[in-house]
This record gives C-alpha cells, sequence and structure tokens, in this order.
C-alpha cells in the first residue's frame, strides 16, 4: 500500500482526507498546523498555553467513521446567545484542551480522540508548542499571528516563526516513510507553510524519496495570494522549502460570469494557469471542484478521482 502524507490545514486538507480516506489502497497519514489563534482556538491557546487545535479538531471530523453521531458532535460550536462562557467554542477543542490539561501530552490527547472517532490514518500535530506565526511583507511591515495576516492588503515576502520550533518525531517519520506527501488546498501561508517551514520538516521534504504533490487552490484568497498565478503559487512553496514539487494538480473548469463577478465583490480571483510556460514540475488538469449556491468549493469525490490518477502516473 502506498503511503501518502498530506500537510496543511484548515478546511482545505480536511476536503482532500475526506476524499483520500475512500481510496482503499493507500495507508494516510496527515501533518497538522498548530499556528491558527482565531476564534475558539485563540482563546484556548492564550488562556491554557497549548498548541492550537482547530484545525486538528477539523481533520479528525472529516477522516472518522461515518456511521457515527460523534464527529458531528465535536463540532458543534456554542452559541453566545446562549452561553457567555462558552459562546464560540466547539466541542471539540473544549474536549482537546481538557485531554491535554489530564495527560499533560497534546499528542496523548489528539490520539485518544483519533481512536474514539476511529479515524482513518493517523492524525499528527506538526508541534507541540504554542506557536506564533509571523509575516515579512514586501515593503518590510512585519505582521505578527495567523489570523492577523490576511488582514493586511500587502504582498507577503515570507512567513516565519518568532519562536525556535521543533517538529513532532511523528511529523518527520510520516514524511520519511512517505511514497506520497500531498501539500493543500487552502491557505498558502496559514495553513500550508506553517507546516513546510519548521526546520525539521523542511530536512524531511529535502531528504524524503517521496514525490511531492500540489494541489493548486482555483480562487486567489484576499490579503494572501491577490493576483497570484498557478506559478506564483508553486514559487511561494519553493522560495520557503529545499526541495522540488513533482505534481502540480490545477483544476480544468470554466465558470458563468456570475459567479465570477460574486468573486469580483470580495477581491478574489481566478488563479490562471499559462500551459506555454516552462516550468520544472508536471502539471495534472483536473476536475476537483463543484459550484454550489454560486460559490466555487473543492469536491472531496473529485479530489479521490483526481488523486487516484495521480498515483496512475507516478
Amino acid at each position: 500500500m502506498p503511503k501518502v502524507c498530506v500537510l496543511g490545514g484548515g478546511t482545505g486538507q480536511s476536503i482532500i482526507l475526506k476524499g483520500l480516506k475512500n481510496i482503499d489502497h493507500i495507508d494516510l497519514s496527515a501533518i497538522v498546523t498548530v499556528s491558527d489563534d482565531g476564534g475558539s482556538t485563540g482563546k484556548l491557546r492564550s488562556e491554557f498555553n497549548i498548541p492550537g487545535m482547530g484545525d486538528i479538531r477539523a481533520v479528525m471530523v472529516a477522516v472518522a467513521s461515518e456511521d457515527s453521531m460523534l464527529p458531528a458532535v465535536l463540532d458543534y460550536r456554542f452559541d453566545s446567545l446562549d452561553s457567555k462562557s462558552l459562546g464560540g467554542h466547539n466541542l471539540g477543542n473544549l474536549i482537546l484542551t481538557a485531554l491535554t490539561q489530564k495527560t499533560g501530552n497534546f499528542m496523548e490527547a489528539v490520539g485518544y480522540v483519533s481512536s474514539i472517532l476511529n479515524v482513518r490514518g493517523q492524525i499528527i500535530p506538526s508541534s507541540l508548542q504554542n506557536l506564533t506565526l509571523m509575516a515579512k511583507m514586501s515593503d518590510g511591515t512585519i505582521v505578527r499571528g495567523e489570523s492577523n495576516i490576511p488582514r493586511f492588503s500587502n504582498n507577503i515576502k515570507e512567513v516565519y516563526y518568532e519562536e525556535k520550533v521543533k517538529a513532532t518525531r511523528e511529523a518527520v517519520s510520516a514524511i520519511m516513510d512517505s511514497d506520497v506527501v500531498v501539500l493543500g488546498v487552502g491557505s498558502l501561508y496559514t495553513s500550508i507553510l506553517p507546516n513546510v517551514i519548521i526546520p525539521e520538516i523542511k530536512e524531511a521534504l529535502h531528504k524524503t524519496n517521496a514525490k511531492i504533490v500540489y494541489y493548486c487552490n482555483v480562487m486567489t484568497q484576499p490579503g494572501e495570494t491577490d493576483a497570484y498565478t498557478v506559478r506564483d503559487h508553486v514559487q511561494a512553496l519553493l522560495s520557503h522549502m529545499d526541495t522540488a514539487i513533482d505534481w502540480v494538480i490545477v483544476d480544468n473548469n470554466t465558470f458563468p460570469p456570475e459567479v465570477m463577478a460574486r468573486y469580483l465583490e470580495y477581491k478574489s480571483e481566478l488563479v490562471t494557469y499559462d500551459p506555454n510556460l516552462k516550468v520544472d514540475y508536471k502539471v495534472l488538469r483536473h476536475d476537483v471542484v463543484s459550484v454550489e449556491d454560486g460559490l466555487i468549493r473543492h469536491d472531496s469525490d473529485k479530489i479521490r478521482a483526481s488523486f487516484e490518477k495521480v498515483l496512475e502516473l507516478i
């Protein structure tokens, strides 16, 4: 069975994993960023000095057994109108915090919840530290905190951590043992790169014999990738990595003008791809998204089909 490791965070990584978990003949693992500092996660990080657990909770829910109500319960968010103290918190975040406090080990807490949810594969935090993501803009401006980075209408030059960061041993092993490492989809600078820039993970990506596959975003993200093309996305990754990317997956859909107009209202536009450009990676154009209620969303079933094609090609 090919060993497949997915690096990322947020909704994008969850969608990829939701598709890949339905491929029977792969051994799946996920390395998840812990630098999230917004919402419920940010409050719990600040109060209990623990890694950001929001993305990990989302990933566990995505790859959990679907014959149980538990995933939906763990993803439940308390309404601030019903409770001043619990309002805005996800139940899963609270449980992970409680287990970390009880066991004294965030990794053990993640493993315990994973076993209860009967998740497919292994969920691995990229680090066990309480991390602060930083961004340096092209004009020299420094922005502190993951949730603050997209709020600046500026071009991001690089992201880095405020503190010295150590990767989890399990994350490094998963990359070294993999046959395929998948990056994306999702926020380039605040979901994918927070994993890649950890020194031991960067080194593992350089040393591994795995093929590196990147699922490129379909639409630009205001505050992070304004006006970015497919090539710009890849170059941003390469500028933070010490290794090449083997395959880039690009969506091959065209969208109605009314859908594009809706995104332009939010200063988001289509990520364009020029097939005439000479690049050092192979490109697979494949249908990976669906349009629902006028919104473009990556489709987990189409992601699965595209990755099965990748496995054939490599």
